[in-house]
C-alpha cells in the first residue's frame, strides 16, 4: 500500500482547500515518460474510477488506478520545501533506477 508522510498529507490538504469544491482527492499514478522510462503523475480528482484503490485520509481520498497499483505498492510520498524548490518526493522500493530529478524511474 502507498503511504503519505504527515508533510505530504498537509500539502494535499492545502492544495484541495484552494481547489474547486467538487474535488474530493488526489490521483497518483504512473505513466510512460521521463528520462528513466516511467514517471509519476498527480491529478486532482472528483470520484473513483473502476478498479481504483481508494485510501481515505478523512479530509480527502487518494485514488490509485488499477494499472499503477503494483508499481506504487510500498511507495512513500513526502513533500519537501527547500531553496531549490518544493514538491512531492517518491521513495519507491520497486524502482530499479531513478533519474537525478526523482520524477521518473524504471
Amino acid at each position: 500500500m502507498l503511504a503519505l508522510t504527515d508533510t505530504a498529507i498537509e500539502a494535499v490538504r492545502r492544495v484541495l482547500q484552494e481547489a474547486d469544491e467538487d474535488i474530493t482527492g488526489l490521483r497518483i499514478g504512473v505513466e510512460t515518460g521521463g528520462c528513466s522510462g516511467l514517471r509519476y503523475k498527480l491529478e486532482l480528482e472528483v470520484d473513483a474510477q473502476e478498479g481504483d484503490e481508494v485510501l481515505d485520509f478523512t479530509e480527502f481520498k487518494l485514488f490509485i488506478g488499477a494499472s499503477s497499483q503494483t508499481l506504487l505498492a510500498g511507495v512513500e510520498v513526502d513533500f519537501v520545501e527547500s531553496v531549490e524548490g518544493s514538491g512531492f518526493v517518491f521513495d519507491n522500493p520497486n524502482a530499479a533506477n531513478k533519474c537525478g530529478c526523482g520524477k521518473s524511474f524504471c
